[in-house]
């Protein structure tokens, strides 16, 4: 286990190290960011990405940026979660829908989040810190802080 923990950061430091190169100042990683495999950034023209110290993600999770996404310190994420600052217009019956572009509003998640395994986060999310979304969300509205979100209910997190 250790050896694949290992291989595992190396994979990481390298990837951000990519990222940094094609990106540049779109892109701005804490201290101790990691990630697992599968991992994918993708930032259009115009856009930013922030992601706070010591935040996690496990494997498969990707963040797709065409306006603004941040992500406080200490957050942790399942696989295959899945955040888009945007999303197709399709209102338009007379004309194709990937020629119809796109809508964007930022998506901001505080510190201290736990997001579960398959989570899709949407365009103008807030999540608040100190909150949990449970596994195979589609969160697209603000979560106030120490929130729990479980099967499409919010509700206060109960410390024990």
């Amino acid at each position: 286990m250790l050896i694949l923990k290992i291989y595992y950061h190396i994979m990481c430091t390298i990837k951000k190290v990519f990222y940094k190169i094609i990106y540049g100042k779109k892109i701005k990683f804490g201290r101790k960011v990691h990630f697992r495999k599968g991992f994918s950034l993708m930032i259009e023209e115009g856009a930013n990405v922030e992601i706070g110290d010591g935040t996690f993600f496990n494997n498969h999770c990707s963040i797709n940026a065409q306006d603004f996404i941040k992500i406080g310190k200490n957050c942790l994420f399942g696989e295959n979660v899945k955040i888009y600052d945007h999303n197709h217009v399709f209102k338009y019956r007379d004309k194709l829908i990937k020629e119809q572009g796109f809508k964007s509003d930022k998506v901001v998640i505080k510190d201290n989040c736990w997001v579960g395994s398959n989570v899709v986060i949407l365009k103008g999310t807030s999540i608040g810190a100190n909150s949990v979304i449970g596994a195979c969300e589609k969160i697209n509205t603000a979560i106030e802080e120490n929130k729990i979100c479980i099967d499409s209910k919010i509700s206060d997190i109960r410390m024990e």
